[in-house]
């Protein structure tokens, strides 16, 4: 491992000085060795060769294909999709990550040129539309260093430098997943997490043949093995089932149909406590909710967990009997930070209605105080909507909510009256209004609600500075329809266009928010990117940057947060989604100090690391007809 510099060790000091000598989440590394960045995911690197002074010359070193071309020239009809999410690790002098289908590849981080690559296993075959993980983890160090990874039904465990399966590890490799030759194992990239040598999965088996994720028979349950030999050691149930603790919350037995609740985008640990935190989703179905009556744990919970026995040890419910697809999706970052002039262990997460929760992350205790408060009922036939709704008094909201005609865009008289027309032919009110019948006596034709279900914050999540305590949150502004047919065509979009094609809602579409954990201030809002202000309809008016609702992943470094304006290609995406600039903003003020055109948006979370002396940063861009590949960019 190369040596951290000797200003980002003066910084270290000065950090243990401030915050007690007990955070080393700052440490200056030149690697980076998990999702994000650390084991709590703070997505932060003290790297800073590249500062203010050298900025200007930061620019592209080199671009490569997401994925071997080898794959592509064996599997001719292979249709890999161009939204490739995975962060790469780099850790000792090499890049591991997750390719367009799924397989580990080993990189040379200083071109981007292929080591390895995983083969299949026995038996098995490239699948025409397998997808990448958004994660692999890496255990152990050196010769013994290993990789885990979810490829389909399996959980594999490679050495790290052949990417050799590892013989003694589950079935010669692998471990399968599935729970009896009845399910299939599903997931949306849950990565695992290796804590204290036990690697906790997330994900969801379904029974075969439902066709539905969100009409599961099981649940999402999360599960610990032994990392040394594959051994199954614990299984945490995400729906209670019959005598534990929390299966009150499923009325009339609804527990026994269960449905998702899992972890389907990543997990955060706490080592010297022994703790992972999971960030669970909601149930099924996810806006409907007659059929599981009651409050639904652990459903959009932060739950901690003892990583050795999978034993519960604290959770907190963010959202009751969700019917909003309110679920959490990222894990919580986990930093020491002072609060009313107290060193706390912090748990703090984003969610997709713009709060952030803070928590004692040993003891669940919330950093500041959270109201539950009355919301309205729903008026679905047979629907019992929560009357209340957990609400932080610290932060406040990072993005807006609720649908009023405040919200309304108004560039022009014209633009808001048919915006105002618009949001009339659907139920409309304060956060937490519930879905409602489409095409029922009044008319209306379902409810409309922001944030909408893609946030908010989404799996993208926050960054943390664990040197001062700010978040840097990014988010989208996009309202959402919410009704009890749920399930229509294709064409039939969820989110709602505008006036003349352009957004509903006022700007920022996009934007960042900075915020203060030590006091739970905000402290600057920007926003991401120019969004659609130069439409036909608006460029004459010589508008400032707009925002776009693209899914951006932040990057902290010692000097900037650098960010990109997400990608079209990407799931769920409005109109003006997406752009091809990444850029680097002053962490004190919000203001943009560099970009780049990377001739396609960003997919991926970037990353940093230091390869023989120099600093990279490495993000993934892909588009609709623009292929996946990794950008690394350096000093010249």
């Amino acid at each position: 491992m190369h040596t951290s510099t000797t200003k980002g060790l003066a910084l270290l000091i000065a950090l243990c000085t401030t915050f007690g000598g007990t955070d080393a989440l700052a440490e200056a590394t030149a690697d980076w060795p998990h999702f994000g960045g650390d084991i709590s995911d703070t997505k932060y690197s003290s790297l800073d060769q590249i500062n203010a002074k050298t900025i200007d010359r930061l620019k592209v070193i080199w671009r490569a294909p997401a994925l071997d071309p080898a794959v592509l020239t064996e599997n001719p009809k292979l249709r890999p999709s161009n939204n490739y999410r995975n962060a790469p690790l780099v850790v000792d002098g090499v890049l591991y990550m997750s390719n367009q289908i799924g397989q580990v590849e080993a990189r040379n981080p200083g071109s981007g040129e292929l080591i390895w690559r995983q083969s299949n296993a026995v038996g098995e075959s490239t699948p025409r539309r397998a997808s990448a993980s958004r994660a692999i983890t890496l255990w152990g160090s050196g010769d013994a260093a290993r990789i885990v990874s979810i490829r389909g039904a399996y959980l594999y465990l490679l050495v790290a430098k052949t990417g050799a399966v590892v013989t003694d590890f589950g079935d010669n490799g692998r471990v399968d997943l599935r729970e009896d030759p009845k399910t299939v194992f599903t997931w949306n990239a849950p990565a695992p997490i290796v804590v204290n040598d036990v690697i906790v999965v997330g994900g969801q088996p379904i029974a075969t043949g439902t066709g539905d994720i969100n009409k599961a028979s099981l649940a999402g349950d999360v599960r610990g093995y032994d990392a040394h030999t594959g051994e199954h050691l614990w299984t945490f149930h995400t729906i209670p089932r019959e005598g534990e603790p929390g299966v009150e919350t499923w009325e009339n037995e609804s527990w026994r149909q269960g449905g998702k609740t899992k972890v389907w985008s990543a997990f955060s640990a706490d080592e010297e406590l022994g703790y992972v935190y999971l960030p669970l989703s909601a149930p099924s179905n996810d806006y409907y909710g007659v059929a599981r009556p009651g409050d639904n744990l652990y459903s959009d919970s932060v739950v901690a967990l003892d990583a050795r026995t999978g034993k519960k040890i604290w959770h907190f419910q963010t959202v009751h009997h969700d019917l909003w697809d309110y679920d959490l999706p990222t894990p919580p970052m986990l930093a020491d930070i002072k609060v009313n002039g107290k060193l706390r262990k912090a748990a703090i997460q984003v969610t997709k209605m713009g709060y952030v929760f803070a928590f004692d992350r040993a003891t669940g205790e919330s950093l500041f105080p959270i109201i539950e408060t009355p919301v309205a009922a729903s008026t679905m036939p047979g629907e019992k909507a929560s009357p209340t709704q957990p609400i932080p008094v610290k932060p406040k909201p990072f993005d807006r909510q609720g649908m009023n005609a405040d919200q309304l865009i108004d560039f022009t008289p014209e633009l808001r009256a048919e915006a105002v027309k618009i949001m009339n032919r659907y139920v409309h009110g304060p956060m937490y209004t519930a879905p409602s019948v489409a095409g029922g006596a009044d008319g209306k034709l379902g409810t409309l609600y922001l944030p909408g279900w893609v946030g908010g914050a989404n799996w993208t999540g926050a960054a943390l500075d664990p040197q001062t305590g700010v978040i840097y949150v990014p988010s989208v502004t996009v309202p959402w329809i919410g009704r009890d047919n749920y399930r229509r065509p294709a064409e039939d979009k969820l989110y709602l266009d505008g006036p003349q094609g352009l957004p509903l809602v006022k700007p920022p579409y996009g934007r960042i928010t900075a915020i203060d954990m030590n006091s739970g201030e905000h402290l600057w809002m920007v926003p991401n990117g120019d969004g659609p202000r130069d439409h036909p309809l608006l460029k004459d008016l010589d508008l400032p940057p707009l925002g776009q609702a693209g899914r951006a992943a932040p990057l902290l470094t010692k000097s900037f947060l650098f960010l990109g304006e997400g990608s079209a290609v990407g799931i769920s995406m409005p109109k003006f989604s997406g752009g091809n600039m990444f850029r680097a903003y002053d962490k004190q003020t919000g203001e943009v100090v560099w970009e780049a055109d990377l001739g396609a948006g960003t997919t991926s979370p970037p990353i940093s690391y230091m390869f023989e002396g120099k600093q990279y940063i490495l993000v993934s861009v892909g588009g609709i007809n623009h292929p996946a590949e990794l950008v690394a960019m350096s000093i010249d």
